[in-house]
C-alpha cells in the first residue's frame, strides 16, 4: 500500500478520536515510592536473563513525577484522547485488602491534569503488572481471580468513574496469558498448556465481567476491551501451510474475541488444542459469563505472521517464518512493516456482526533513534504512520465502524523484554538525566493534528 501524499485529519471526521497510549508499568517509575506493592514484572525483571540489558522497571520514564511535563507534549503534539493504565500495585499494594490512599491520589490528580488541558482519560484497568502477591496465589490461574479482579475494579469505578466515562478493561490478553503463562518469556515466567488455558479462561470471564462491572457503576460509560491482532499468511499455497495458518490465526486473532461475542471459544478439527481447552474450561458452561456488549473494540496491530506447517513444534505445528528471512520490510524489532495486511486485519474483525465499533488502541514502530546537535530525524517512523493511517483511511472509507487512532507511544519506555532498547516513543527520553526530546515524527503528528502543511 503506497503512502497518501494527501493525508488529511479532516478526511477521517469531526468525532474521529485521536490518542496516544502509555502504560503505568512501563512509564510510571516510583516503583518502591508512595505505599505501591510489587507487580510480577519488578519481580521478573530482577531473574537474571530475562529482560535485555538487565534493565528494570523501577524508573522508566519517571512518568509518576513528570506527567505534567508530559501531558503537555501531548497538548502539544495535538491528540485529544490520553489513554494510560492504572498500577493495580499502586492503589492496592496487595493486590486486595487495605487501599493505598496516595495511590489514589496519583491517579485522582492525573485524571485531573487531563481535564484540565481537554484531554479526555482512557483508562486501561488491566495492562499486564498484576500485584506480586496476587501471582504467589496463582495469579491468572487461579480461581480466586474473578473475585480478586472484581473487587478491584468495583475500587477504581468508585473512586474516578465520576470523572472517567472511557475504559478499556484487559490489554492485549492473548499476549499476557500465552508469552506469561505458557512461554514463560514475560512475567510471571510460567510455562505449560494447563497454565496457559486457565490463565485464557480466567482472562475471559474477567473481561466481561469487568465490563458489567463499570456499566452497572458508571452512568453513560464507554466501555471497550483491547486484542493484539495480526494477519496471519501461509508461508506457501501448500495445503500444510494453509492448516498451519489456520491454527494461529485461531490463537492469535480469535480465541478470545469470539467468547467475548457470545461465541465461545473457537474450534476447529484442524485444531486439536481446541478440543483441549473446552474440555479443561468447561467451556459450555461459561458462554454466557464470557459474554459482554462492549461499546468498542479496541485493536492492537504492529505486524502480520507468516507461518509454515512443521511437525515437531508442540500442539501448533506451525513455525513462523521471520520477516528478514523473507527479505521485506521490517522495524528494528525485526517486525514486518505491511499496511495492506493491516487493512486486511481490521477487516477480518469488522466482519464480526456484534463489533459495533473499532478504535485502533496501540499501533507504532521501533527505530533505532539517534539524537544529533538536540535532533532526532526518525523519518523511517514518518513514513510508517503516513503508510497505516493511509491504510486505516481506506479502511474507514470502505464503511468499517473505525472511531480513533492511538499512537504507541508517548515517550520511549520500558519495553517489557527488551528492556529499554527498543524506542517506539514520539519522544525521546535520555535515561540518565530523563531529559525529554521530540522526535521529527512527533513534530510530524503536530502538524498533522493541527491540519498545518504535511
Amino acid at each position: 500500500m503506497s503512502i497518501n501524499s494527501v493525508l488529511r485529519k479532516q478526511d477521517f471526521g469531526p468525532n474521529f478520536q485521536w490518542g496516544i497510549a502509555i502504560a503505568a508499568a512501563q512509564n510510571e517509575g516510583a516503583a518502591n515510592l508512595y505505599g505501591r506493592g510489587p507487580s510480577i514484572w519488578d519481580d521478573f525483571a530482577q531473574r537474571s536473563g530475562k529482560i535485555k540489558g538487565h534493565a528494570k522497571p523501577t524508573e522508566c520514564c519517571d512518568f509518576y513525577h513528570r506527567y505534567k511535563t508530559d501531558l503537555l507534549l501531548v497538548k502539544q503534539m495535538g491528540f485529544n484522547v490520553f489513554r494510560f493504565s492504572i498500577s493495580w500495585s499502586r492503589i492496592l499494594p496487595n493486590g486486595t485488602g487495605a487501599v493505598n490512599k496516595s495511590g489514589i491520589a496519583f491517579y485522582h490528580q492525573l485524571i485531573d491534569a487531563c481535564l484540565a488541558l481537554d484531554i479526555t482519560p482512557c483508562i486501561t484497568l488491566y495492562h499486564w503488572d498484576l500485584p506480586l502477591a496476587l501471582q504467589k496465589e496463582g495469579g491468572w490461574t487461579s480461581h480466586s481471580m474473578l473475585k480478586w479482579f472484581s473487587k478491584y475494579v468495583t475500587l477504581c469505578m468508585q473512586e474516578y468513574g465520576h470523572k472517567v466515562k472511557q475504559w478499556i478493561i484487559l490489554n492485549e490478553p492473548i499476549g499476557f496469558t500465552s508469552l506469561g503463562y505458557m512461554l514463560g518469556k514475560h512475567a510471571p515466567g510460567k510455562s505449560g498448556i494447563q497454565q496457559f488455558f486457565a490463565a485464557v479462561h480466567n482472562a475471559a470471564l474477567c473481561q466481561a465481567e469487568g465490563g458489567r462491572i463499570v456499566r452497572a457503576l458508571v452512568k453513560d460509560a464507554k466501555i471497550g476491551t483491547t486484542f493484539s491482532c495480526s494477519k496471519v499468511n501461509p508461508a506457501s499455497e501448500k495445503k500444510e501451510d494453509q492448516l498451519a495458518a489456520e491454527r494461529i490465526d485461531i490463537l492469535l486473532n480469535r480465541l478470545l474475541i469470539e467468547p467475548t461475542l457470545g461465541l465461545g471459544y473457537p474450534s476447529s478439527e484442524n485444531f486439536i488444542l481446541m478440543d483441549r481447552l473446552h474440555l479443561f474450561t468447561k467451556a459450555w458452561k461459561y458462554t454466557e459469563r464470557m459474554q459482554f456488549d462492549f461499546d468498542f473494540i479496541g485493536l492492537q496491530n504492529y505486524f502480520p505472521v507468516t507461518v509454515a506447517y512443521q511437525s515437531l513444534i508442540p500442539y501448533l505445528q506451525a513455525v513462523e517464518v521471520k520477516a528478514k528471512k523473507r527479505i521485506v520490510p521490517c522495524t528494528d524489532l525485526g517486525w514486518e512493516i505491511n499496511a495492506t495486511d493491516f487493512y486486511k486485519i481490521l477487516n477480518q474483525f469488522a466482519a464480526y456482526k456484534k463489533i459495533k465499533s473499532i478504535i485502533v488502541t496501540e499501533n507504532g514502530a521501533c527505530f533505532k533513534d539517534k539524537l544529533v546537535n538536540g535532533t532526532i530525524m526518525d523519518t523511517k517512523r514518518i513514513d510508517y504512520f503516513k503508510i497505516y493511517l493511509s491504510a486505516l483511511l481506506k479502511a474507514k472509507k470502505d464503511g468499517l465502524p473505525i472511531d480513533g487512532y492511538y499512537a504507541w507511544t508517548l515517550t520511549d519506555n520500558f519495553e517489557w523484554a527488551e528492556g529499554f532498547k527498543a524506542p517506539f516513543g514520539l519522544v525521546h527520553v535520555d535515561f540518565e538525566t530523563q531529559q525529554r526530546t521530540m522526535k521529527a515524527s512527533g513534530i510530524w503528528w503536530q502538524h498533522f493534528l493541527h491540519n498545518q502543511n504535511i
